[in-house]
């Protein structure tokens, strides 16, 4: 009987542990999810406001109180920044520079980063992220002096081999986390089965290393692709990169926020398009390890 009557009370008491325990689970759910709100709300309000500027007409953009979004919306902006420069010229250059820029990075970074991780070369890492954190205007005269006496000054490739400050760095010290992380038993199997280092490296680490390469490939191209400052020095007229192109649309007159609007757009949508498709392999490539 003492059985029975406790049965009931016990349920109650699991049950209610349960249900706090879902109701915790549900506010830091929320908690989290407001935290996210708040910080991203900056970022989104500055989306939101460049594409409001991209389609309004010049008296909308600069009334007050401003007008956050158009009662007729018009594409005026961007025909005008197709019209009145090359665009298209513009991002084929921007595709050279940034492909050349990230895959001679993959194709030095990544053995670099091997052979920086397997060597424990602390000192010469730390070096490389030094070249990272250096602003590139300080390796602005001396370059310009070299492609200056090369001939090289107002073609691509003064730029390209100049975003190699950016992409190189990014690549070798993402590479030396993730073959840190690699089991050093794996090579050494490999080694014992008779495999040269070389060989440890192409077939053992490589594929494993492969989520490190995508992120190392990714943000090297969006860094490369932002960059300005090299293709504003180096470029010429016909070989400026879409970031200079933006620079292109400001007037010594006035602002005209309608076209510098849509011309970042247009900047913007290569990266943002990449984004969007290849998440899951960035949130992947983050996350993984040798092991996983």
């Amino acid at each position: 009987m003492t059985l029975a009557l406790d049965k009931p009370a016990l349920e109650k008491g699991v049950l209610g542990k349960r249900g706090r325990r879902r109701l915790r689970k549900v506010a830091d759910k929320a908690a989290l999810a407001l935290a996210v709100a708040v910080l991203l709300a900056p970022c989104l309000f500055v989306f939101f406001w460049m594409l409001s500027l991209s389609i309004k007409y010049d008296i909308d953009n600069t009334a007050w109180p401003p007008v956050f979004w158009p009662t007729e919306p018009t594409l005026d902006n961007f025909r005008h920044v197709f019209e009145e420069s090359p665009m298209f010229l513009y991002f084929w250059n921007s595709v050279q520079v940034t492909g050349s820029a990230t895959l001679v990075a993959l194709l030095l970074g990544v053995p670099a980063g091997y052979g920086i991780a397997k060597a424990k070369a602390n000192g010469l890492a730390a070096m490389l992220l030094l070249s990272r954190m250096t602003p590139g205007l300080s390796y602005l005269i001396p370059l310009f002096t070299l492609f200056q006496m090369l001939g090289m000054i107002g073609t691509v490739w003064p730029i390209a081999l100049t975003h190699m400050v950016i992409t190189l760095p990014i690549v070798v010290w993402i590479m030396i986390g993730f073959f840190e992380t690699l089991p050093h038993e794996l090579e050494e199997a490999a080694r014992i089965d008779g495999a040269n280092l070389w060989q440890a490296f192409r077939y053992v680490a490589l594929p494993l290393a492969r989520p490190g390469i995508v992120v190392g490939a990714i943000l090297s191209f969006i860094y490369s692709w932002n960059n300005f400052i090299f293709g504003a020095v180096f470029a010429g007229r016909t070989t400026r990169t879409m970031p200079v192109a933006v620079y292109n649309m400001l007037t010594f007159e006035s602002f005209a926020w309608g076209p510098l609007a849509a011309a970042a757009i247009v900047v913007m949508l290569p990266v943002l398009a990449l984004t969007i498709v290849i998440q899951r392999e960035i949130v992947q490539g983050l996350s993984a390890g040798g092991v996983k």
